[in-house]
């Protein structure tokens, strides 16, 4: 239990000789002293300034909920001070403190070393714990299969897919594996290869260039901005092309949020059944639209993932089959367009690939969508 009594008339400097994030929520309680020249100021907007490591929101919470006590009785938020009196604070755990916990679940593990663990992660997973989401993600059923991932920031997390994206992730088991990793993806090494079905007949393979920030008109969602955003790049080349639909394959050269949904969003081929960047009236055949609304996520899955291992050095790479939604909604559209072969879960026949086919001296940078 801490007992406080005084603080600094700075208010960046208030407290600053305690963690009460860490230590307090450990500890379950604060108790301090009101000082003098916080007198008239109201309970709640005094507590802000004592314990600034905490939200407003979040001790605001604590006040109605009782949490907070003034003289030993509880106190109401609009509470004027005078000075002198003593608060008790009783720390109650946050979403975020509660939400990191182990969590049986199965975990389709496709390579796993002392250094590095990559895993398909399926459609409908959400990979970190957030608002709405604080239970059942990827990293409550990673501490889960590994509790030393609980030492590491984020579980050894480094990037993350979208809850209905599938695909492959690599998750780091220590902190050198970790810092190698971020290191990787800060100077774009690590490879990203998705394949994705999307609306419309895209015409030609080349690059989408453009800033990503937050949609001006809806904070929930990302958009192409023209100032304020960050950079994002996505090469896209054509593996078929159907009635009213294309298979595609994505490069990520970059990592935005939302990347490849806004980008073919921009392009004017959004992906199919995006429920929040696509065309729900995109015109198709009856059995396409079914195999669409089976679909029930949008048409995107991460498949090939490379990057150079922390341990060995040495460029590793792993690829994940396509799921079976998108394996099915594929053979309908191949069907729809008489294609007999037999589709396999990777992809259809398509020209050799080699490291130059994304090379960015073959794009024009200032074009959003060119022809090579």
């Amino acid at each position: 239990m801490q007992n406080i009594s005084s603080y600094s008339n700075n208010d960046a400097d208030y407290n600053d000789d305690f963690d009460f994030s860490a230590e307090a929520e450990a500890e379950n309680c604060i108790n301090l002293t009101v000082p003098t020249d916080l007198a008239g100021q109201r309970l709640d907007a005094a507590l802000a300034k004592l314990l600034p490591d905490y939200s407003r929101s979040r001790l605001s919470a604590w006040i109605k909920d009782g949490a907070v006590l003034l003289g030993g009785e509880r106190a109401l938020p609009k509470e004027r001070l005078i000075g002198g009196e003593k608060l008790e604070v009783r720390i109650q755990p946050s979403h975020e403190t509660q939400a990191f916990q182990p969590e049986p679940m199965p975990l389709d593990i496709v390579f796993e070393d002392d250094s590095v663990m990559v895993l398909n992660k399926p459609a409908g997973l959400v990979v970190h714990p957030a608002a709405g989401n604080w239970s059942g993600t990827l990293l409550n059923g990673l501490l889960a299969h590994c509790p030393a991932l609980a030492a590491l920031p984020r579980a050894g997390i480094v990037h993350r897919l979208d809850k209905d994206t599938s695909g492959l992730m690599v998750v780091a088991k220590t902190p050198a594996a970790q810092n190698s990793l971020v290191q990787q993806l800060q100077a774009r090494s690590v490879k990203r290869i998705y394949r994705a079905v999307a609306d419309g007949i895209v015409p030609f393979d080349g690059k989408i260039d453009t800033l990503i920030g937050r949609d001006p008109h809806n904070r929930l969602k990302m958009a192409v901005v023209e100032f304020g955003g960050k950079r994002a790049i996505t090469h896209v080349k054509v593996l078929e092309r159907y009635q009213s639909h294309s298979y595609i394959e994505c490069a990520l050269e970059t990592g935005r949020t939302h990347q490849i949904r806004v980008h073919l969003r921009e392009a004017n081929h959004p992906l199919a059944a995006d429920p929040v960047y696509g065309n729900p009236r995109h015109p198709a055949s009856e059995a396409v639209k079914e195999a669409v609304r089976q679909l029930a996520r949008q048409a995107l899955h991460a498949y090939r993932l490379s990057f150079t291992h922390p341990a060995s050095g040495q460029i590793v790479q792993f690829e994940a089959p396509l799921p079976e939604d998108i394996h099915h909604l594929l053979s309908i559209l191949r069907w729809e367009c008489g294609m007999d072969s037999p589709l396999s879960h990777s992809q259809p026949p398509a020209e050799p690939e080699g490291e130059d086919d994304w090379n960015d001296d073959d794009y024009d940078v200032e074009t959003i969508y060119v022809r090579d």
